[in-house]
């Protein structure tokens, strides 16, 4: 029997919920908006992400259980975070919150380094994302965080792609929309991004 992939649903889920925090984080919305946030960050960005990351075990995938897991553990932190009294916290710790997220993601980009450009971009973007809304809380400079907010915008766009790509080009057994060549040249182009080696 064929293993259902179970990439697409966690990268929507990011992409989706990243794309709704990074509206406000670059300026688009006010942070009234943000109850939308904290729903998709629990239903979708962290439920289903999560899902997907438990779904990677019985496929052996030990980087799809760690980012979809860890990522959805991390909309879960921040919807709590949000939900909670949270105005006495100090945004230098703040910071290191998003400092941390930020080389979580950093190491899990080097881990993509075998797999296909799309996914790569989706990191590279992510960890840089994290780093710019990070300094931005340390430094209390408007522009790192609404930076910080269009580079997560970037990143939600690129992970809907990936995310598209994999349903797509699964369902019609070809190429698509193209991701890129893996840099392991054995694996077809049809196969998940976050498949092991």
């Amino acid at each position: 029997m064929k293993q259902v992939n179970p990439a697409p649903l966690g990268l929507s889920g990011f992409a989706m919920t990243t794309w709704l925090l990074s509206m406000i984080n670059a300026g688009w919305y006010a942070p009234t908006a943000m109850p939308m946030v904290l729903g998709m960050a629990f239903a979708f960005g962290g439920t289903a992400q999560f899902v997907a990351g438990l779904c990677e075990l019985p496929r052996g995938n030990s980087f799809g259980f760690v980012a979809f897991c860890g990522f959805g553990s991390f909309w879960w932190s921040f919807a709590l975070f949000v939900m909670f009294p949270h105005l006495t916290v100090p945004a230098s710790f703040v910071g290191w919150y998003l400092v941390l997220w930020g080389i979580f993601t950093f190491f899990l980009w080097i881990g993509t380094f075998t797999a296909n450009r799309a996914v790569s971009t989706v990191f590279l973007l992510l960890w840089v994302t994290f780093l710019l809304l990070g300094l931005g809380e340390w430094t209390d400079i408007t522009l790192l965080h609404r930076l910080g907010g269009y580079c997560g915008l970037a990143t939600a766009i690129a992970a809907l792609y990936l995310a598209a790509a994999e349903v797509i080009n699964e369902a019609h057994d070809r190429v698509v929309l193209p991701i890129g060549p893996y840099a392991a040249p054995s694996r077809p182009a049809t196969r998940s991004s976050f498949a092991s080696p």
